[in-house]
This record gives structure tokens, sequence and C-alpha cells, in this order.
């Protein structure tokens, strides 16, 4: 490297200058840094003894961004040193992946691999001209969404470090420093070993926006008075229409400063403007001091409340003029007050239902969340284009655009702590995080407090520690006292954390997902034996986590500072498996089952009485642990296909009807019933409401109709309406049927399949040959060119390593060594003529719960490529083994149907076993039954009496594996 010069000829000054005019934007008040920065790895950490900072660094980076960004860093290898926990290390000792370990073919599964890797030290350079207007006025250097330990130097002169990844980092830069040319050099280490807030934590991990290097944020030398106002809090009193206004006055001059502040509000977004009176306050600074003084400003009769449904911003201004030079500083705040009362949650007084998602900071694109306002307003109308209010940020704290964006929508915020003090890391065992946690909710608190969307705070995620609950609750205790602008949950957990006190509100994992495992399917339960053992508001933890199939049209849309190697991995892997083909199928099917379980569990959310909301994970995808598909959107906020908003919308609004259907599946000698009743909470009661309903087959044909009598509809709750009673007499035939229930005259309907079959079948004429096992007898029907069918639930050998329920893979099956359930529901054909006398989709749907849940699939490895089964399970993408439920092929001379699903036990009551039995004979008497594909005897016959070859190893039984990042105990 060069020895920096030091710009003290006019050659070179005159240099400094064109730099500066080329890639500085001078303002009034501030003078912007983005541009062209002079840049420098520092991999062996020899920097700071060698005094970089006095010389000129000789490559280059665009700042605002990332070295990823830049193409920065380090080409990623199998022994790229991640950080987050790798929990299935299967990749590194399968044979069969042995491929993707390949360095010319390195593909790994545990999240979007980065073009580029980095941890470690990197300096940042650039000149600068400090204009002669700065003269005696207090510069700072902002730097916004560094990542993560700054150090900073102007010329010689050290200015101080940074350590925040919730707040911009502040530098005061000396009044040594003179106008003119100077250089500013920054030192940037994104290093956990001296900063662990735990490796799997969103703010850092390589799960969802990685630990990139750089500054992604605003980048200022910003001039102020030698009095200024350093910070604005404004505490809103909304039952006495006022508002409480703190400042922070500094004084930099060596005489006292004696004055007045003006204070004055106006909303900035709402159709009618309001603007209160100004109030003066009387100011006092001492030299070289903080001046810290109170006010209160009257919002009058005309005060604009904040809240999803009305969110007016105030802009509120304080301005000082003295001898020593005159200053304004503004702040946005909203007239809104979050308290409890019991279980409900209130915002001014009202009750409110959140209806949240979880955000782990996934933005593959760039690899950290966006830093402009209008990327976040996208995002929050995403949001509520599917009836969500709210969203929790996980272990990360958004940057100010989301606060600004969600200021405009009405979005009510949870920012989180930035970290996750587990897997690495403990909290309340005197470890570096206990202080940093309470300095980083010190900066956030001070940042971001002002922003009416900023309802709610958690510490962090599920954390560890054998003092954590002690910990826990003496931090909500000073926070709550310190700042009571907001309500407080100690962190958000699941069921086998300890319950905290004095929290405000709780996360926990209890009143959350479907038990058809053992009980089918209906919408009569809630979860209010979860909630009801507890006296404040309850917040579901990270409901649903229901996955689908990977979509690899996706992949080809990571073309910015990640790509998608692990979907391309997974979509080799089909193509081995003989199932590339199969893709989009099994990726509208999955699509189908996930909505159909998310709308389930929603409804049942909204059925419970006296809870106060839930927070998905999530409405999208995870891209790390192991990959985990388990939004509607993908990573990238993108539909999918398989649901629309509007779809979404009819259970997961402000308004949705509801009902408690016992049942889905009927003959045509019962009637149907449901009660039905309305959740609500909507800007105000619905007066002389209308809720009708009709009941339609597929062809649209009405079956049945009715309305009930005019009510009123409150908000804040649930009203029950009255009962639908439908007959089903006059359903001749197997059908779907549609219930629809409506409130007439609004957006607000919902919807219900019901499925009903023939009280009485007729037999079936033909020669089957019935087996549960393919015997002597059963191949000589074969070889004589007869056919079979063959019961084999409860006899495959096969495939009884793969565990299937009704419900698809929770989170993944990678990141949980392979627990249960292993499919993604089923895929068939719905107009293939076995199904003529079974009304059937694509995909898995409520009738087909008695056949699928808890039944054996048969593992199909030795079959001929090629072969498709009728009724085919969709295995976890790790494994993509090609499986069936029910299948058909030739078999020499003769033709015959297996089916591992259980067909014929207590089909009383099981009508949908029956029904399928049905169509099946019917098919099989028919001349449509012409399998396409030949199996040789003993290819079926292996099925009940070899294992599977291909088997899942976890090679490991510790938790999180041996192939984590190593422990890191400061």
């Amino acid at each position: 490297m060069k020895t920096l010069l030091t710009c003290c000829n006019p050659f070179t000054k005159m240099v400094c200058l064109l730099l500066c005019i080329l890639s500085t934007q001078v303002h009034a008040q501030h003078i912007s840094l983005s541009g062209k920065w002079r840049f420098a790895i520092d991999s062996a950490d020899k920097g700071l003894q060698e005094k970089w900072f006095l010389q000129q660094l000789t490559d280059s980076i665009q700042l605002p961004g990332t070295m990823t960004e830049n193409g920065k860093g380090n080409d990623i290898t199998l022994q790229t040193k991640w950080t987050g926990s790798i929990y299935d290390s299967s990749f590194f000792f399968r044979p069969s992946l042995a491929r993707y370990r390949e360095p010319d073919h390195l593909k790994i599964p545990f999240w979007l691999t980065p073009v580029k890797h980095y941890t470690g030290v990197a300096w940042y350079q650039r000149s600068i001209i400090i204009p002669k207007a700065y003269k005696g006025k207090r510069l700072q250097l902002f730097l916004e969404r560094c990542h993560i330990r700054t150090m900073v130097w102007i010329d010689d002169v050290a200015v101080g470090q940074g350590n925040s990844l919730v707040a911009a980092h502040l530098f005061n830069i000396p009044d040594s420093i003179s106008e003119g040319p100077h250089t500013i050099t920054v030192r940037m280490d994104n290093r956990l070993e001296e900063i662990n807030v735990g490796p799997d934590s969103h703010s850092v991990t390589d799960h969802t926006q990685g630990n990139w290097n750089g500054i992604v944020g605003k980048m200022e030398l910003r001039a102020l008075p030698a009095v200024y106002i350093a910070d604005i809090q404004v505490y809103p009193d909304v039952a006495a229409q006022k508002a409480v206004i703190r400042l922070a006055i500094v004084n930099t001059t060596n005489s006292p400063a004696t004055g007045r502040v003006a204070v004055q509000a106006v909303s900035n977004n709402t159709a009618v403007q309001h603007k209160t009176s100004v109030v003066y306050v009387s100011m006092q600074a001492n030299a070289g001091d903080t001046a810290y003084l109170e006010t209160t400003l009257p919002i009058g009769k005309g005060m604009l409340r904040w809240d999803e449904f009305s969110p007016a911003v105030y802009r509120l201004s304080a301005s000082i003029q003295l001898a020593a030079g005159q200053h304004r500083k503004e702040v946005s705040f909203g007239m809104r007050e979050v308290t409890v009362n019991g279980r409900s949650i209130l915002v001014n007084g009202n009750k409110i239902y959140l209806r949240g998602d979880v955000n782990n900071c996934e933005f593959p694109s760039t690899g950290y969340a966006p830093m402009q306002v209008a990327d976040w307003r996208k995002l929050f109308a995403v949001a509520k284009s599917h009836g969500l209010n709210h969203m929790r940020f996980h272990s990360w704290c958004p940057p100010e655009a989301a606060f600004i964006a969600a200021d405009e929508a009405g979005f009510y915020l949870q920012p989180e702590g930035p970290t996750w003090p587990n897997h690495g890391t403990s909290l309340g065992d005197s470890r570096f995080i206990d202080q940093y946690l309470y300095d980083e909710t010190e900066r956030l608190l001070k940042a971001y407090g002002n922003h009416p969307s900023f309802c709610m705070f958690a510490a962090g995620n599920e954390p560890a520690g054998r003092h954590q609950a002690k910990y826990l609750d003496t931090f909500i205790t000073h926070w709550r006292a310190k700042d009571p602008r907001r309500i407080y949950a100690a962190a958000s957990v699941g069921m086998s954390w300890p319950l905290y006190t004095g929290v405000d509100y709780m996360i926990k994992s209890g009143p959350r997902g479907l038990n058809w495992h053992t009980i089918a399917p209906e919408t009569v339960s809630d979860y209010h034996e979860k909630t009801d053992a507890f006296n404040i508001p309850y917040i579901t933890h990270e409901m649903g986590q229901w996955c689908a199939f990977p979509d690899f049209s996706e992949m080809g849309r990571y073309t910015g500072v990640t790509r998608a190697k692990n979907f391309e991995l997974f979509q080799e892997e089909l193509q081995l498996h003989d199932m590339g083909h199969q893709a989009k199928d099994f990726l509208m099917a999955s699509g189908k089952l996930q909505a159909l379980c998310y709308k389930q569990e929603i409804e049942k959310s909204l059925r419970t009485p006296n809870g106060a909301g839930f927070q998905l994970l999530g409405l999208q995808d995870f891209p790390g642990q192991g990959t985990a598909l388990v939004g509607v959107l993908n990573a990238l906020w993108q539909e999918k296909g398989y649901i629309t908003a509007k779809e979404w919308r009819h259970f997961c609004n402000q308004t949705v009807p509801l009902t408690r259907i016992s049942r889905f599946t009927y003959t045509n000698d019962e009637a149907f019933v449901t009660p039905v009743e309305i959740y609500h909470y909507g800007p105000k009661d619905l007066t002389h409401a209308v809720v009708s309903w009709t009941m339609k087959d597929d062809a649209d044909n009405l079956v049945q109709q009715g309305r009930f009598p005019a009510t009123q509809i409150k908000r804040g709750g649930n009203t029950v309406v009255d009962s639908i009673r439908c007959s089903l007499q006059k359903i001749t035939k197997a059908s779907r049927l549609t219930l629809t229930v409506k409130i007439n005259n609004t957006v607000y309907e919902n919807n219900w399949q019901i499925w009903v079959y023939p009280e009485r079948l007729p037999m079936v004429a033909g020669d089957i040959h019935y087996t549960d096992t393919i015997d002597a007898k059963a191949a000589r029907v074969l070889e004589d060119g007869g056919i079979v069918f063959m019961h084999a639930a409860g006899k495959v050998v096969k495939g009884k390593e793969v565990v299937q329920h009704f419900t698809p893979v929770f989170w993944n099956t990678s990141w949980f060594k392979m627990r249960p359930p292993h499919t993604l529901g089923i895929s068939l054909h719905k107009n293939h003529p076995a199904f003529r006398y079974f009304p059937t989709d694509d995909h898995s749907d409520l009738q087909w719960w008695e056949l699928v849940n808890q039944s054996q699939v048969m593992h199909l490895e030795d079959f001929p490529k090629g072969f498709r089964p009728l009724v085919q399970p969709i295995d976890t993408w790790f494994m993509n083994r090609k499986l069936a439920l029910i299948l058909e092929a030739k078999v020499g001379k003769g033709r015959i149907i297996v089916s591992s699903a259980d067909l014929r036990s207590d089909t009383t009551r099981r009508v949908a076993a029956r029904q399928l039995l049905y169509s099946l004979q019917q098919y099989m008497t028919s001349p449509s039954f012409q399998p396409a594909d030949s199996v040789p005897l003993s290819v079926l016959k292996d099925l009940f009496t070899t294992p599977s070859r291909e088997r899942w190893e976890n090679f490991t039984r510790q938790h999180p594996d041996e192939l984590r990042p190593q422990q890191i105990t400061k």
C-alpha cells in the first residue's frame, strides 16, 4: 500500500476537490458520503497494527452496500466457516450426495448460497472536504446499518467506535478537524467472537440475511449548530388529548445558552389536516453540557388517532433560535395508546386481534433488509392484502424505513433484540449478551420509540440459560418503567420454555397445530383449553410451519447476492429419482394442502374465545435451517400459484365468517348442520348485517340456500348468528358440495367443501380376486390374465420407514433430523377413470383424511422407469423417493391394483374409504382398466418382503450436531 498523501500542495487539493465534486452531494446541513470508496480486506487482522488508516487503500467498493454486493470476499467451499448451526450433517456423509460436495458442483442444502462469503475485518476509506461554512458547527458522522463493529478515523485522529445491530453508528467529529480536505477511514468487523448474539440470530445468521460486512443505509457528514436538539421523545396521552415532549439539547460552546424552544405538531398523511398550537418552553443549557427539557403539547379536540384503520401520523417540529445558531428537528409520532385488559390487547381502548407474520430478515436479493421506505410499503401492502395487521421481527430489528412505512399503513410491529441467545450462547449467565441486550434495547427505543407502529417489544427468540427467567423478568420490569409507550413480552418461545412473570403479554406456542393425526378434521374445536389458564393476552408463537414442495421455477429469480443452489440439489435429486417431470404437480398438490392446513389452523385460532392473535411462520418461505418452504409466498414475497391473496383473505381478515362443522364426509340420508359465527375486528360494529349462505355442487347447481335475519355484529369478538341446516337427500351420486357464507353487501365471505356419498351402493359385477398377500393363488390369477385387488394396508416392508400423516412436513425434515411426518400430501390425476365415482381434485382434500392419515406408503425404488402410481404420496424433498398409496400395473397377462390405504375396515363410519373402493371396483370391471406399465411379479412381491435400500441416516445423535460453529463462550 502507498502512504496516504496529506493534501498539502495545490495540485493534490485540486484532485481532492474534484473527487468531492464527483462523489459527494453537499447540502446546507449534510454531506452525502454515498458513492465509491477505497477498500481493503484484512483477513489477517493486521490493519490496526500497521495503521492502515494512514495508508491509501488500493481496492474500491460502492457504498452503501456490502462486500457481497460488490463481489468481494471468498468463494464458497465445503470448508466455508458459516455463521449458523448446521443441524443435519448427513449432507457431508451420504454417499448419494457426494456429487454435490465436489468443488465444481458444490450445492449446499442448508440455505441459499451467497455468491461470496466473508467474516473478518475490512477497511473502507474515502476523501472528503469539510466546507468553510461548517466552521463552528458540531460535525457528526452518521452511518446507518453497519455490520457489525466499527472503528473510525479522520486522517490520523481516532473518532470513535460503534457496535450496534439495531441503530445507526453516530460519531462526533473532534473540533480539531478543520475545514478542507480530509480522509475518513472505517474499519468494519463482522466476526462474532467478540459480539456473540447467537450464531442463529436473524440479525447475523447465514440462515436468513447472512453475516455480511458493509454499510447499507444513509451515510452522511452532518453539520449542526453549536447548540442543537439532539433527541426528541414523544409520549402520547390519548385520553387527555395531549402529548408529553422530552427534549435533549446539547450545548457545545464555552458559554451557557439560554432561550426557548418552539414545539408544534401537524398531521401529514390525512385527508383532513390537523395542526396544534405552538408551545414554547424555556431552556438553559450549561456550557459543554446537555439540557433535558419536558413540556406538554395539547393536541386538542381535533385530535386524530392512530390505529390500523385510521393511521394518522403527526410530524412534530421543535426549533430553537440562539446567537449560536438556529436548529430545527422533526420526528413522527401518532396519538395511540397500547394497553392490556385481562386477555385482550387494546389500541386506544379498542380491542384488537393480531393476525401476524414472522419476518426473519429473508431478503435474498440483497442479503439485508430494505433501507428505503418504498420497499417496505410494498411489503406491508402484500401482508395487508393477505388480511394481516401485524409483524414480528424474529431476533432482529428493522431499519427506520420499516417503521415509517408501518406508521403509514397502520401496521402493528414487534421488533426484538438482535439475539437468539441459544445454540452458542445463553441469557442470564453473565455472558456478553446480558449487557449488550440492555445496550441495544436502549438504542432501539431511542431510535424508533416515537413511531406509533412500534407497539410491542420482546427481548428476542427462545433463549437458553439457567437464569434466563430471572434475567428477563428484571429486563421487562426495567424497560416498561422507562418507556411505557408499548407493551412488553419477555421472549418469543415454544412450550418447553418457562413462563415469565410480570410481562404484559405472552408469545407461546400452545394454541397452534391441527390434531388430525388422531382426530378427523372438523371446525368445531378451538384452542380455549390452551388459553383459559392465563389471564394475560396470549399470542400464538410461530403458528403454521406447513411445508410445500420446492418451486423450481423460482431458481432463476435469485440474481442478487444469493443463488438457490439448495433448489438445484433438490431438483437434480428429483430427476435422478425419475420424477423431474412431476415437480410442478408436486408443488401444486402440496401447496393446496399447505393452504388448506393454514386455513383450518387460522380459523381455529379465530374461533378461540379470548385469543389475542397469532404470528405465522410464515406467510413467506424461510430460506435457511435446511430450507423451510412454509410460505404460500416464496422468500421473494411472490405468489407461488396455488392460492391468491383474495382467496387467503376469505379466512384471514378483519371480518371472517366461521362455522362449526363436525365432519366433512356424509351420506345422502343425512342432513348437514353447522352453527355460523362472525369473527369481527373491523373499525366499527356492523349494524343490520344480513348473513346468507348457499350450498352448490361442482357444476354450480344450487342445492340449497338461506339467509338469517338482520343482526348487529359487534367489533372486538365473535358473534353467533344462527345455524345452517341443509338436507342432502337430493344428492343421488357422489358429490363435492361447496358451502359459502357471506355478509351481504360486504366483501366478507368464506367457504368450505363437504363430500356426500350415496348411502347405498350397488353390487359391483365382475370377476375380481381380492387378497391381502401375493400368494400362489393371486400369482395364478395374474398368470391366467385375471384381475387382482390387493389390500396391502399394514403389510408394507419397503417404505415402512416413511411416516405419512394427512398433514404435511412440519418446518422441514432436515432441521428436525427426519422427524415425521415425511410426506407433503398426495398427487393424482382427478380425471383418471379410477376416480369416476369418487369426486376429488389433484391433491389431498379433507375427504382423503381417513385414507391417507397414518397409512403406509410403498417405496417404488425398484419399479420400472416412468412408472407412476394412481395415488402418489409426495416425499420430503431431501429424499425424493418415489412412493405409492394406490398403484395399478400389468403383471404378466393380468392386471392388479394395490392399495396400502385401508379401504375395507369400518366402512359404515369410513364412508370415503367405502366410496373409493367402489370407484376402484367399477374401474377394474370396466374397459378402461388398462394399466400403462408392466411390473414383474417379483418386484411387486418385494414391496412386502424386503426393506428399502435407500434410507436416511442421521450419522450423529447430537443436537445440534458436531458440524455446527464452535461453541462461543463469551
